[in-house]
């Protein structure tokens, strides 16, 4: 039990600054922006993002697939979109 209180404080140290609710202020969005683009910038986060991109855009789904696993996919996609567009913009900022 004492191991996962520390791991608990562990995270609250990682994120230290940064809140998470429905709302994340700008302040917190733009750090995420610059923390995602320095995380992606170098040679092993460009090949990380570069896979995450090949398993989730370049992957059809058969006319059989189930509404679970479509849902699944859709969900993999906008999630790595919304990395790429954060990244994007992190370096215009």
């Amino acid at each position: 039990m004492r191991l996962f209180h520390k791991r608990r404080s562990d995270l609250s140290e990682a994120v230290k600054g940064l809140t998470y609710t429905a709302h994340v202020s700008r302040l917190e969005q733009k750090e995420i922006e610059r923390i995602l683009t320095r995380t992606f910038s170098t040679e092993d986060g460009k090949k990380a993002l570069a896979w995450l991109q090949v398993i989730t855009f370049q992957r059809a789904q058969g006319g059989s697939t189930p509404d679970e696993q479509i849902r699944f996919s859709e969900g993999q996609r906008t999630l790595v979109a919304t990395i790429m567009r954060m990244i994007d913009r992190g370096r215009n900022s």
